[in-house]
């Protein structure tokens, strides 16, 4: 009797993590991006990310991302790559451009995690705005245009946070719909 009721406790435990589980996954670019796995290994799933883990990969930053962290990453989607000027991604994924690659990449990264509530907090003690140094070193701005997060980068352009919070074991993502770029 004693294994029975062991077995049925164990199986709703199973079942109650499961679902709690199940309810902390968020579907970016028809995908499932699961928190047990890291930014690589959910992103590579997103039909909307491809040109990003293309990019991610012909910059060397692929073990970077899939290490501890924790970092917080800004990903554009195909679509805001589509945006920039004709040619440039394709410019950007030659290898003698791996450099600049490099930059714009990690100008999309911020060490440590900021969910979007944590940014929120930011903008409201910066009264209206919160400055971010990003891993390349550069500078972004958060602020808040209604319920959305908008970043600014240093040259001026905005990005709005389309997607928040998809949790990964290594930090988390939010997508955005444009490229923020580094001064020029």
């Amino acid at each position: 009797m004693k294994k029975i009721v062991f077995l049925a406790v164990a199986l709703a435990a199973s079942v109650i993590g499961s679902q709690t589980f199940a309810q902390k996954t968020k579907m970016v670019g028809g995908a499932a991006m699961y928190p047990s796995k890291d930014i690589v290994d959910n992103a590579v799933n997103s039909k909307d990310h491809t040109t990003l883990v293309a990019a991610v990969k012909a910059a060397g930053l692929v073990e970077t991302l899939k290490s501890a962290g924790p970092f917080t990453v800004f990903a554009p989607t195909n679509e805001a790559f589509d945006m920039l000027p004709a040619g440039t991604v394709e410019t950007l994924l030659k290898p003698e451009n791996k450099a600049m690659l490099t930059k714009i990449l990690t100008y999309h990264v911020l060490a440590g995690k900021f969910s979007s509530a944590d940014i929120a907090a930011k903008i409201k003690e910066g009264k209206g705005s919160a400055e971010f140094k990003t891993v390349s070193g550069g500078k972004l701005w958060a602020m808040m245009k209604g319920k959305d997060i908008v970043l600014k980068d240093e040259n001026g352009g905005t990005a709005k946070v389309t997607i928040a919070d998809v949790n990964q074991k290594n930090g988390v993502i939010h997508v955005i719909d444009h490229v923020v770029t580094p001064k020029s």
